[in-house]
């Protein structure tokens, strides 16, 4: 019966884009749902998003594509949620059909800010799904290598290890290798705060700090948020596993990384209106870092790289100064 369950993808960005590619590999047929009308047209003529990652070019039988949500909850058992965290709750908001009978995994990054909660507590807590029934699709992996097939590496985070695996195993192929966890909680706050840490690397950069203070600021980075998951859901786990470690590094570093790419723009001067103007992406950690400095207050994590992003990007403290307070933070 397994092989019938079918997936829906929720979302038309490069992630959802490349989650789609992923699963076409190893599926008959998935559900993919984006909000864009000529984007789905665009790719019913020529088979590839007009938008994102337009190098990928898809087999269209495979893809029942909607601008209707609720075709996408109706079709699916799994359903793939691959849009920003800023905008989730107004997507759901369309959904009429029930969820409870849906098995949801999340790929987006970040807190839904209207309930200041990561994507698996917010279904959980706003829609009653149990959280055998959540999961979450974590790094290190950017959907710019997943289009260009370089090897790349999942995580796939469900306390019921049968559904992980069943989603590892049709993500998986040539150049995808998965792996499966049950630290749900940790993983999607390890993916929330390595965008935070990136913005951080990106104003560092941006300032003209070197690769000699980048090493640091990871370095320090890991162990706050090593600091921080422990407060939220405390469990055993190795922080330096790939989940981890390696999602921090990989967006702390890469030129694919748009927090990276955000930070890097406020450190060279931008204002955080004219900085998100020139992207065309979504930075998730400019969300995220007004939610998780919100939130340690009341766990008390000691977060001096957060705190800092913090007073830059919603404070409107210099970027020099605050940094140069930091470097004496950091060790």
């Amino acid at each position: 019966m397994a092989d019938k369950l079918k997936f829906a993808v929720i979302g038309g960005g490069s992630w959802a884009t490349a989650i789609a590619k992923m699963l076409c590999v190893n599926q008959e047929e998935i559900c993919w749902y984006m909000r864009n009308e000529n984007a789905i047209d665009h790719i019913k003529n020529f088979k590839h998003n007009p938008n994102y990652l337009s190098s990928v070019e898809f087999d269209t039988q495979k893809l029942l594509l909607t601008s209707n949500i609720n075709e996408a909850v109706s079709y699916a058992d799994y359903l793939i949620f691959a849009i920003p965290s800023a905008f989730l709750d107004g997507e759901l908001a369309k959904i009429t059909l029930p969820l409870q009978d849906k098995i949801i995994f999340s790929a987006i990054k970040g807190i839904v800010p209207e309930t200041s909660l990561i994507v698996g507590e917010h279904f959980h807590v706003q829609y009653d799904i149990p959280y055998y029934n959540i999961g979450v699709i974590t790094g290190p992996c950017h959907a710019e290598e997943v289009a260009l097939e370089r090897l790349s590496y999942l995580t796939i985070a469900c306390s019921d290890a049968d559904k992980a695996k069943f989603v590892a195993q049709n993500l998986s192929g040539n150049y995808i290798k998965s792996k499966i966890s049950d630290d749900i909680i940790g993983t999607e706050y390890a993916a929330m705060l390595k965008n935070i840490y990136a913005i951080a690397a990106g104003i560092a950069h941006g300032l003209g700090y070197g690769d000699n203070f980048q090493s640091v600021i990871m370095s320090n980075a890991i162990r706050e948020m090593k600091k921080f998951i422990r407060k939220v859901h405390k469990m055993k786990r190795n922080i330096n596993d790939s989940a981890y470690l390696g999602d921090l590094l990989v967006t702390g570093y890469s030129v694919f990384s748009r927090n990276r790419m955000f930070g890097n723009m406020i450190g060279k001067g931008y204002t955080v209106k004219s900085a998100m103007m020139e992207m065309s992406m979504v930075a998730e950690g400019y969300y995220a870092v007004k939610s998780a400095y919100k939130l340690n207050q009341g766990y008390g994590a000691k977060t001096p790289i957060i705190d800092a992003v913090y007073q830059i990007l919603y404070e409107g403290k210099e970027a020099k100064v605050v940094f140069k307070k930091l470097t004496d933070q950091l060790d």
